[in-house]
């Protein structure tokens, strides 16, 4: 039975690795802690007063970060746009997380007509759609129509390539624009928010992949612009 603190003191530390957000970490931490103070404890024939004296530490360090975690994320508001926008584009973010990327975008507006990105130019920012449409152009060809949640210049913010293509707004749009040096010094200081977004452009690469190929419905590679 004893036996079983330790397996758990184990599994708790285990489980961590797999969990992203850094209040459930330190909980599960915590918990691993009392696990192995318990096993430390009991178990030997004699209580191993080493590990159980840092574990207490572990415990005390955890409690306060978690106190300043908490503190930080009641200053946490956000207007009901913003809302909409972190619940339907962001939700992988932690609140606090996603209020550091908010705080360098900037809200925009563009009428039916205007360029967004030109091909052959580097692009300055990598933009979010929040509503309305815009046409992905190439030659005088229309290559694609981008929608409400869909990125605009992700590849040309991973790879550093100039635009592929041209993007026109179909009907007047506002959309969330992150000026690309701004984003990169944000990502650099937060390896795990970079980590995040990274999953999030792959996953609207592959969604404009999949509507791509089922207007084929054959094997066609999206032309998207960088």
């Amino acid at each position: 039975m004893l036996d079983l603190a330790g397996h758990l003191a184990f599994a708790l530390i285990a489980l961590s690795f797999l969990v992203r957000d850094v209040l459930w970490l330190r909980a599960l931490s915590i918990a691993a802690s009392f696990a192995s103070i318990s096993y430390s404890y009991f178990a030997p024939a004699r209580p191993l007063w080493l590990v159980i004296g840092w574990n207490v530490v572990f415990i005390a360090l955890n409690v306060v970060q978690i106190g300043l975690l908490l503190r930080e994320r009641r200053g946490v508001t956000f207007s009901e746009v913003e809302k909409e926008l972190y619940q339907s584009s962001f939700s992988r973010f932690t609140p606090v997380e996603f209020l550091r990327l908010i705080r360098i975008a900037t809200w925009k507006e563009a009428e039916a007509g205007a360029l967004l990105m030109r091909a052959g130019e580097e692009a300055a920012e990598v933009m979010l759609i929040f509503s309305g449409s815009v046409t992905v152009e190439k030659n005088g060809r229309k290559l694609a129509d981008l929608r409400a949640g869909d990125f605009v210049g992700e590849i040309g913010f991973i790879k550093g390539t100039r635009a592929a293509a041209s993007v026109a707004v179909r009907e007047p749009t506002r959309y969330v624009a992150w000026e690309k040096t701004s984003l990169r010094s944000l990502l650099d200081r937060n390896p795990s928010m970079a980590l995040v977004l990274n999953a999030e452009l792959t996953e609207d690469m592959a969604d404009k992949l999949a509507r791509r190929t089922g207007l084929t419905g054959a094997f066609t590679p999206p032309v998207i612009p960088s």
